[in-house]
Formats: structure tokens, C-alpha cells, sequence
């Protein structure tokens, strides 16, 4: 697709590293490379997290671990799914051309392979070794409601592999018991959970939604070894005065949608910059709400896929009505 411009063949003038821009490197709201799902139809994986991160003020490129017609809760679909060396082989293309400088943020999501997992891995040691203050977020997607979305090899290199290196993880109920190799069923448990988590190498964990609390509402909880500006009252877990942690109730809307993880750690991911990592709560807390506001939209203009778009102002400005609340001292 390129043009001549002027009489000058693009193909015959390569480009140098040396000349590629400086401010698309060093550009100050962050740049990140997000890895995961691409839909051609709907909002999942990079579909629906790519449009709130730049509104969030990142610049983001983004690989698709794989490239589908629709997402898989619709009868049928098609298309590829992208292995670990087409993966490096991309990855090599960008560091040619000198564009692996400047990356803030890595953000990774819904991989299909072994051997794209075992990629991820390679790729994150190509980053922190150009940025060592790069910033891992990592939604360990492997599934949801008591089913595995992937195949179960999966998880031991996620647990014994990316989980250790990453800044943030996000993981469901779900995942989160897969990665601990416990039930979640009480406040107590997620603690545990979280602390088990920090013991792996990570510093932060939001799981994102928890049901065991009520039947009209979803729990998200988090917890962070990180020290923090505005934390929660005797937030810091029993035992643990090193940790700080939470949890954020909020309605639960009587309704399936698909994307919801993807665009939550996405969330996290922009405003743990935007905010800072030093406040966890409002991070959380302007997540829930953010998210919360796009269901709803979704629910009023009856679509099935999430009305990302249509909610750009909740995305860039939303109104706070769920807050974090310290968990009681009884919950160990």
C-alpha cells in the first residue's frame, strides 16, 4: 500500500532507526503493546481494549493472538489463530526498525498455545531488558463460571511462568482459583488467594469480579504490596502489614456480555498510569465505574455487543458511585 510521493519509490529508501521520530517514543500518556484476541465483528480482547487505553492517553499498538470473524458465543466463526514464532517473527520486525524503544506498558490477554505462551514470555524479557520500568499487566485468561477457555497445559506456565513476572494481574473467580489451586467462597479465601499471588513474584492483584458475597451484587477485591497514598482504612491484611487490600461491591445487572474482562483489565491497566499505582482505590474504584456505566448503556440501547463508543464520556470521565471498603477484622 505504500505510494510514491513526489517521484520517490518508498521501496527503494529504506528507513533508517535512527530516523524514526522521537516523540512517538518517548510519548508522556504512556505506550503499550497489547497482546491478545482481535474480532472483526464486536468488542473483545483488543477490540475492546485498544479504544478506552488511547482514550486514557495511550498510544497503543497491539498483536492479535488470534484474528476471528465474530467472538465464539455467536453460532459460528472464523479465522486464525497466530502461533509463537509468527509472534517473534512480528516482534523482530518492530526492533529492525528500531520501534521496541518506548514501550511503557506491556499489556497481555487471551492466548490459545503453549507456544505462544512460551513467546509472551520471550517478548516481556525483549522489553524490560530495552525499559527495565516497563509495566506488566497480565489478564491471565483461562476461563470463566467453573469452564476452562483454554487448554489446561496452560495453566502451570502461567502460574509457575508469566504470573511471577508480571506488575499487575487481573484474573476473574475463575482464573484465580485455577492459578492458586484453591476454591474462592469467602473473604477469607480471597485474601488467602491474593497473598498466595504476591508470594509468586506479583506485586498487584485486582480479581474482578467475585460472586460468593450476595445474589445482587459482584465483589472485585484487591491487593497490592505497593506502598499506598490514599489507602483503605486498616486496609492492611491481618498478618500481612506489608499488604494493603480491598474490596469494591457493586450491582450486579441481570445480564451475560462477553468482553467485560478484556475491557476491565484494560481499565486497570490505563489508569494505574493515569492515576499511579501509589492509589490502588481510586484505580479500582473508577474501573468499576466505568465499567458499570458501559453495561448499562449496553443494556439501554439493547446490544449485545458492549456500546463502547457510545460511552467515550463514562470512559474518560465517570461518576464514582461504588467505593472501597476495608475488609472486616474477622475475615481471616
Amino acid at each position: 500500500y505504500q505510494r510514491r510521493v513526489h517521484g520517490i519509490d518508498p521501496a527503494m529508501t529504506p528507513v533508517s532507526p535512527s530516523t524514526v521520530s522521537a516523540p512517538h517514543h518517548a510519548w508522556a500518556g504512556g505506550r503499550v503493546l497489547s497482546i491478545q484476541s482481535h474480532v472483526v465483528c464486536g468488542y473483545v480482547g483488543n477490540k475492546s481494549a485498544v479504544f478506552p487505553l488511547q482514550l486514557l492517553g495511550f498510544e497503543v499498538d497491539f498483536i492479535n493472538s488470534v484474528q476471528f470473524s465474530n467472538h465464539t458465543g455467536y453460532g459460528s466463526w472464523t479465522g486464525e489463530v497466530l502461533n509463537g514464532d509468527q509472534l517473534l517473527h512480528l516482534v523482530e520486525g518492530l526492533h529492525r526498525n528500531g520501534l521496541l524503544v518506548g514501550y511503557t506498558h506491556l499489556l497481555t490477554g487471551y492466548i490459545a498455545s503453549t507456544s505462544f505462551l512460551q513467546a509472551v514470555l520471550c517478548v516481556f524479557v525483549r522489553l524490560k531488558e530495552i525499559n527495565p520500568d516497563l509495566i506488566y499487566v497480565c489478564d491471565p485468561v483461562l476461563g470463566d463460571e467453573g469452564k476452562l477457555y483454554v487448554s489446561a497445559e496452560l495453566v502451570p506456565i502461567f502460574r509457575t511462568g508469566l504470573i511471577g513476572l508480571a506488575d499487575i494481574i487481573t484474573p476473574n473467580q475463575f482464573e484465580a482459583e485455577q492459578l492458586c489451586g484453591r476454591t474462592i467462597r469467602s473473604d477469607a479465601d480471597a485474601v488467602e488467594a491474593c497473598r498466595f499471588l504476591h508470594s509468586c513474584g506479583v506485586k498487584t492483584v485486582v480479581i474482578t469480579s467475585t460472586n460468593y458475597a450476595s445474589e445482587e451484587s459482584l465483589r472485585l477485591i484487591a491487593s497490592t504490596q505497593l506502598p499506598q497514598t490514599d489507602p483503605v482504612s486498616d486496609a492492611s491484611a491481618a498478618g500481612a502489614p506489608d499488604i494493603f487490600s480491598f474490596f469494591v461491591d457493586f450491582p450486579r445487572i441481570p445480564r451475560e456480555f462477553v468482553g467485560c474482562g478484556d475491557l476491565t483489565s484494560a481499565l486497570v491497566c490505563g489508569l494505574s498510569k493515569q492515576i499511579g499505582q501509589g492509589n490502588l482505590r481510586a484505580v479500582c474504584e473508577r474501573t468499576v465505574a466505568t465499567l458499570h456505566s458501559i453495561l448499562n448503556r449496553t443494556v439501554a440501547l439493547d446490544r449485545y455487543e458492549l456500546a463502547l463508543v457510545q460511552s467515550k464520556s463514562d470512559i474518560e470521565n465517570p461518576t464514582v458511585s461504588w467505593f472501597a471498603k476495608a475488609f472486616p477484622p474477622d475475615r481471616s
